[in-house]
Parts: structure tokens; C-alpha cells; sequence
């Protein structure tokens, strides 16, 4: 995969901006220009996107509905009322349940907590797991990361004498359940000033709004931030204003007192005595959390969020480890054989979307699979399977798309489906998949625009060899948590040359190794290119090339950086050979 590099140069007064802000701050200028690239551009704001503070977090009681939800919580305490937290058998679901529970376990035992069946019950609020709060007395649900277009199963519930506070943060319809209160940002009369909340960060700020009305320090909710910080990065919302906050501190959480279940995964992880960034959550913790939902049943993740003692919790982590081993099998064979139907389409190449159907398709992998596609073709997914008379699946979008968008305009086909702006779930007849893929085609062909189909870098800026000091690696660290709104900075430097020890590795020979210097100094510079050996004959044939990299730590090599090289192109546009 070769990108477009899309690269701005700074202008005069972006350079002096840069040069000034710098000289406040005691920062390099290339971070400073870093900074006015992100929209920060006073001292104060500077302070504010390094230092993020707690004090910093909106009053929850902003967010519409929630006064009547904290209401609703203390009656039911208050007569002794059985509740049931409710919630998704994703990440986020799971660790916002965690969350709600954990907290309120402390004050009060007559509580449940309940993660329905992927295969048995789908998706969001079932008929099933309302009988099953009937059967045990529940007189009130807590739903985290569902329920915002449950009507139907609301006022079923409702029948039964159940009430519902929902805690979701997916695009609403215009008609909402009859729940008691719902707490979501994305309300169209809900005035609340930040509107990228996770499902994880909605149900914190409930706990938090819980906590200020009964005079409960907000300190008892600090350890409970572990779990924000892996909701946050694993549901990919932007990593800004109050989900920077949150990440920041979460992530402190989790690197120095983790929560007993989290403890046990970084354990199984491998992840211990090194700092833990959004990356590993991303690739390492979060798909744990995730595996019991794709494969057998999230309840099981959940179990092992709320463990207390670390020896049953290292169990329960090693057996969800198992999960993710299988999930990792089931992925890769439903990967390659998605990968075989693209290929076969001879007109995928003039399509703006993929849509893929196969009734063998397992439900619970389908998402990352479609994440897998939209990554190599850059292209809105939609990878669908078979259950029963119904195909259900997951959507994933490129940047710039809004695929929950392209999915509504078909909604008169759909029996369900709920998402947000760069991911969506969906259910309709299988008899009438052909027909959808007809019209969700037409309409990313009708909607999207034809450069973000291409394979696009940002390029932050553009610096030499000389620039890449431990000490703007030091300062480069302050940027984190990074994530969508903040993603971790991408630098090139041109007219490179290896230094005459690059080589290839990896089990199929698939990387490389490199070591490179450039045309305005003599330091040799350490990087690493994952899968990228169709280069390393250019590389080695000592014609120059650019390079466009994040920088890391060597993880080999105490007190060193090295390059991680996301793309290499020869100077001047010579062909790779």
C-alpha cells in the first residue's frame, strides 16, 4: 500500500506563531506548530491540553434528563428496589456495566448486572433479558451503551412494571422510548456541551451527577477512571475536551493502580513494567474484553471487571485470552475468504463501497472484518451473515463518511439497526440483502467524495534527522492521549538513504529493518517498516527516498527512539522496483 501524502506547509504566520507560542512554552517550534495545528494557540490553552484536570470535567447535571435519573436511582434505593445494570457486550458496554456496578455496589447490594447473548438475544435490549429481570424482581434497569431505539422492548418492560434510565450515546431516532430518563449527548434537545461521549463516559457521568447529589467525594469515583480510559480508546471516539480529561486520567489509573480484572488482562498481556498507551489498549486489552461477547457470551468479561481477588481474576483473564486466540483464528480464514469474494468482483474496482454477505460468516467477527476490508480498500463495509431468516452485520466507515447515514436512507428495509458516524450494526431479511447492497451502493456513490476512497496520509510536518532528539521525543509524549481528534503526529523527512545495514525480517520476511541517515547530518537513525519488503530493493539499491513516520521508543534499546515508518516513496516520484 502506497499513500497520498497530504501535506500543507506553514504559512509565514503559522511559523511565527510557532516561534512565539514556542518561546512561552520553552518547546521546540516544530511542537508549538504542532499545537496551532490542533487549535491551540494561547499559553493557557497549551496548559490546559497538558495538564488536564479533573475540576475541568462539565457539571453532569448539563445533560438532559439527568436529574430525573438520579431521582429515579435514589427511590429505588431509597425502597430498597432490586436494579439490574444492563448493558452492550462490547467494550464499551462491558466496562461502562463494570463501571455502574462496581460504584454502586458499594453503597447498595440489591443489585444485578446483565450482558445479553449475542447469538441467542442480538443486539440492545431483548424480550429475554426483560423476562429475566421480571423473574428476579427488578423494578429498574441502568442501560449502558443500548436501548436508545428500544421502544418496543421498553414498553414491554414497562407492562411488567419495569422502569428504564438509558445511558447511550448512539444517533437517536426522531421517536424515543418511554424510559424514565435518557441520558444521551446526541439528543437533538439536549444542550449538554460535549457530544462525543462513549456509552462508558455517559455512565460516568450518571455515577458522577449520583455521587454530587448525595454528597459522595468524587475521589471514590478516581479508581473507576481505568475503565473510561479503555472505553474511550477501544469505541474510537475523539480523544478531545472532556474525553481528553477522562483518557488522561484513566489512563494514570491504569498504569498506577489498575482495577483487579484490568490488572489480571495487562498480566496475560504481557504488558507489565512498561507504560500503557491508547495503542495497547487498542490492539492488546480491549480485544480480551470484547472476545467473550464475539465468541461465547459477554458476561464473562464483566465477571472478570468487577473480580476482586487477582487469583481468580488472572483465571478468568487467561480463560478470555483463549477467546481472543480463537477469535484471531475465526478473523483471519473470514478475512481471507472476504479478500477472495473482493477479488472475483470485477467491478469492486469502480465501486465506492464493499457490501459482503455469507450465511458461514460467524456474527460476532463480522465487525472486524469489515474493519479489516475498509482498512485495505478504503472503502464504507458492510459485512453481513446469516441468522435464521434475518442477515444481520456490522458497518465501518473511512474518514470523512457518515456510514450511519448511508445505512438510515435504507432504513425501510431494515428491522434494526443502530450506530454512529464511523460504525453501525444492522439487521434486515436475508431475501432482501441483494436489493440493500443495490441501494446503499447508490447511495455512498451519490454521497461520498471520490479523494476519500483513496489511501491518504496527514502529514503533521516535515523535519530533518538533526530535529529527532530524545528531548522533542520527551515533549512529543505530552501530545497523549491520542486518539481520533488528536491522533499521534505523523512526520516526514525527505531525501533519505540507508546507511548500508537496512535488511528484511519477520517470520515470512514481510518487514524492515532499518537503519537511515538523511542529506543534512551524519546521525544514523533507527526505524521499522511492518510489511513494507516490496521496498527493500529500492532501499538497498542506495538511490534516495522519503519517508513519512511517528516516532516511538525503542523498546530494545533503553533511552532510544526509533521511526515507525508508515510509508516510503522514492524522491522526485521514482517507481519503486
Amino acid at each position: 500500500m502506497h499513500f497520498k501524502w497530504n501535506y500543507q506547509s506553514p504559512t509565514p504566520e503559522e511559523r511565527q506563531a510557532a516561534k512565539e507560542l514556542g518561546e512561552k512554552l520553552n518547546m521546540s517550534p516544530i511542537l508549538a506548530h504542532l499545537l496551532i495545528r490542533r487549535g491551540i494557540t494561547t499559553e493557557s490553552a497549551a496548559k490546559r491540553f497538558f495538564r488536564p484536570q479533573l475540576a475541568d470535567l462539565i457539571n453532569p447535571f448539563l445533560m438532559k434528563d439527568m436529574d430525573v435519573a438520579v431521582d429515579r436511582l435514589n427511590d429505588a434505593m431509597g425502597r430498597k428496589e432490586r436494579i439490574l445494570v444492563y448493558g452492550d457486550y462490547d467494550v464499551d458496554g462491558c466496562t461502562a456495566v463494570a463501571l455502574v456496578y462496581k460504584f454502586l455496589q458499594q453503597f447498595y447490594s440489591n443489585i444485578d448486572y446483565y450482558i445479553p447473548d449475542r447469538y441467542n438475544e442480538g443486539y440492545g435490549v431483548s424480550k429475554q433479558g426483560i423476562d429475566y429481570a421480571k423473574e428476579t424482581d427488578v423494578k429498574l434497569i441502568i442501560i449502558l451503551d443500548c436501548g436508545i431505539k428500544a421502544i418496543e422492548e421498553i414498553a414491554y418492560a414497562k407492562q411488567q412494571g419495569i422502569d428504564f434510565i438509558i445511558c447511550d450515546h448512539h444517533v437517536p431516532d426522531e421517536a424515543l422510548p418511554e424510559a424514565v430518563a435518557i441520558l444521551n449527548p446526541k439528543r437533538e434537545d439536549d444542550s449538554y456541551p460535549f457530544k462525543h461521549l462513549c456509552g462508558c463516559g455517559v455512565g460516568f457521568k450518571f455515577m458522577q451527577a449520583f455521587a454530587k447529589n448525595n454528597g459522595i467525594p468524587f475521589s471514590r469515583l478516581i479508581p473507576l477512571l481505568d475503565f473510561c480510559a479503555v472505553s474511550i480508546a477501544a469505541d474510537l471516539v475523539p480523544v478531545v475536551d472532556e474525553n481528553r480529561i477522562l483518557a488522561f486520567h484513566g489512563l494514570k489509573q491504569l498504569n498506577q493502580n489498575p482495577s483487579i480484572g484490568l490488572k489480571a488482562i495487562i498480566d496475560i498481556c504481557g504488558l507489565n513494567n512498561r507504560e500503557i498507551s491508547m495503542s495497547d489498549i487498542i490492539f492488546r486489552i480491549g480485544p480480551r474484553i470484547n472476545a467473550s461477547g464475539r465468541m461465547e457470551n459477554g458476561r464473562e468479561s464483566v465477571d472478570l471487571l468487577v473480580e476482586k481477588d487477582f487469583g481468580t481474576a488472572r483465571s478468568k483473564a487467561k480463560h478470555i485470552d483463549e477467546y481472543n486466540e480463537q477469535r484471531k483464528d475465526i478473523d483471519k480464514q473470514m478475512t481471507e475468504e472476504a479478500n477472495q469474494i473482493v477479488s472475483r468482483l470485477e467491478n469492486q474496482k469502480h465501486r465506492s463501497s464493499i457490501v459482503l454477505y455469507d450465511e458461514n460468516w460467524k456474527k460476532g467477527v463480522v465487525g472486524i472484518v469489515a474493519s479489516r476490508l475498509t482498512e485495505i480498500y478504503f472503502r464504507p463495509t458492510v459485512v453481513l451473515t446469516r441468522d435464521g431468516e434475518f442477515a444481520t452485520g456490522s458497518a465501518r466507515s473511512i474518514a470523512g463518511f457518515d456510514i450511519y447515514s448511508a445505512i438510515k436512507s435504507c432504513r425501510d428495509m431494515l428491522v434494526n439497526f443502530g450506530g454512529h458516524t464511523y460504525a453501525a450494526g444492522l439487521t434486515l431479511r436475508w431475501d432482501q440483502v441483494k436489493e440493500f447492497r443495490q441501494r446503499f451502493q447508490k447511495y455512498v456513490e451519490e454521497h461520498i467524495q471520490p479523494e476519500l476512497t483513496e489511501a491518504t496520509l496527514n502529514i503533521d510536518t516535515q523535519i530533518d534527522f538533526k530535529d529527532i532528539t530524545k528531548k522533542l521525543h520527551n515533549e512529543l509524549k505530552k501530545f497523549s492521549p491520542f486518539g481520533p481528534g488528536n491522533m499521534k503526529p505523523i512526520f516526514c523527512t525527505t531525501d533519505v538513504y540507508d546507511y548500508g545495514t537496512s535488511k528484511v525480517v519477520g517470520r515470512e520476511q514481510e518487514h524492515i529493518k532499518l537503519e537511515l541517515v538523511d542529506s543534512k547530518s551524519s546521525a544514523v537513525v533507527n526505524g521499522i517498516a511492518f510489511g513494507q519488503s516490496a521496498a527493500a530493493r529500492y532501499i538497498k539499491s542506495k538511490r534516495s527516498f522519503d519517508i513519512a513516520y511517528t516516532i516511538e521508543d525503542n523498546i530494545f534499546k533503553h533511552n532510544a527512539v526509533q521511526l515507525q515508518i508508515e510509508d516510503i516513496r522514492p524522491t522526485e516520484d521514482e517507481e519503486l522496483s
